[in-house]
């Protein structure tokens, strides 16, 4: 192996005692494959077990925790305990291939597809329709606030029972958590809006009560992490003065890690504090070293990933990169890093792993991947 890159390869252990051979995560990422039933399909698996082999982690596209959470077609469930079967399938093709499996946990709030949700009900926060979405949802009353925050409590304690190292709550992409944060959508006056510590009262009892059934269920360590995105475009909408309030208070809960959702790694905050520097710098200093950050967001070759490191953050998520190649890990590993795939070709998809359903996304979503006719 090239040695400039060694320090991807430095393990790192977490509070909850598991360690990680190294520093690279597979990213959490929709492949719309599940049956109707939220069973994980044999192509997913398949598609996992392509894709865990060198990564010290490995993040699930995510379950949702209640029926009326489904977010889209192709989604597993987590939603009760005829699920654990489905998921311990999951689990174990993951961590056969040596990578620690973390499953990620949601609700898609008013972005769920009403055809996909019971009755064809959506719920939020507050009755306030996404600004691309034209289906105005239901406010979730304070019991059943109280019971989605008990649901993501037991689909964690299902992820135990089904044999994963670990859960990440998913708190961002503008899903039901991100949506009780967000000014946009959430417009309470109870205790769960209104200022942004009462907005982020969902998410850090969702944080309380995963790591309540972490406790009491875990009879080894077992990761907890939480996703979130640091802004939104809208106004009102989360500013990135938001976020670090947010990541405060999280950095104080004694997760493993947190994981900032962002497309460009190097990006700068739009609004709410200093602009000069990128949204990561800011992110670092907040956290001062009191949870590890992973980092993501358009980091396609070994060297971008190597600087990222520099900066300080502790660990790299790769997404598109270990679609377009799986081995991308091995091969900086073996010192084949001029190797590594960079675009993706129409021919690929039987030797890339990837089920019918990602593949034609891939294919027919213009600036996504870099696609090429034929493979080089």
């Amino acid at each position: 192996m090239n040695q400039s890159y060694t320090s991807l390869f430095e393990s790192i252990q977490f509070k909850s005692g598991l360690q990680l051979k190294n520093r690279l995560v597979m990213a959490p990422m929709t492949n719309f494959a599940s049956h109707p039933d939220g069973t994980v399909s044999d192509v997913e698996i398949d598609y996992y077990v392509r894709r865990t082999k060198g990564v010290g982690m490995a993040v699930t596209a995510c379950a949702y925790v209640t029926a009326n959470g489904k977010g889209f077609e192709g989604e597993f469930g987590a939603d009760h305990d005829e699920m654990i079967p489905s998921l311990r399938r999951l689990a174990e093709a993951m961590k056969e291939q040596g990578a620690k499996a973390v499953i990620q946990i949601f609700h898609g709030g008013r972005m769920c597809p009403p055809e996909l949700v019971p009755n064809g009900e959506t719920v939020s926060a507050s009755a306030v329709a996404s600004e691309e979405g034209k289906v105005t949802p239901r406010a979730l009353d304070e019991g059943e606030v109280e019971a989605m925050i008990h649901a993501f409590g037991e689909t964690t304690r299902r992820a135990i029972e089904a044999g994963f190292d670990g859960v990440e709550i998913h708190g961002a992409n503008g899903y039901l958590i991100q949506q009780f944060f967000s000014p946009h959508s959430n417009r309470r006056e109870d205790r769960f809006g209104g200022s942004v510590e009462k907005r982020m009262a969902f998410p850090l009892a969702i944080v309380d009560e995963v790591k309540k059934v972490v406790k009491e269920y875990a009879k080894q360590p077992f990761i907890v992490g939480y996703r979130f995105s640091p802004e939104e475009e809208e106004t009102p909408g989360i500013t990135m003065a938001d976020t670090l309030d947010l990541v405060d208070a999280l950095s104080d809960k004694e997760l493993d890690y947190l994981h900032v959702s962002l497309m460009d790694f190097w990006s700068n905050p739009r609004r709410g504090v200093d602009t000069s520097k990128s949204r990561m710098e800011l992110l670092l200093e907040k956290i001062n070293n009191r949870v590890p950050l992973i980092g993501v967001g358009s980091l396609h070759t070994p060297e971008d990933a190597k600087n990222a490191i520099k900066t300080g953050v502790p660990m790299i998520a790769l997404g598109r990169e270990l679609i377009m190649e799986p081995d991308w890990v091995e091969k900086i590993e073996k010192g084949q890093e001029a190797e590594i795939a960079t675009t993706i070709s129409k021919e690929d998809q039987a030797k890339l792993v990837v089920p019918d359903p990602l593949w034609q996304a891939i294919m027919n979503t213009p600036g996504w991947f870099p696609v090429v006719e034929h493979t080089k």
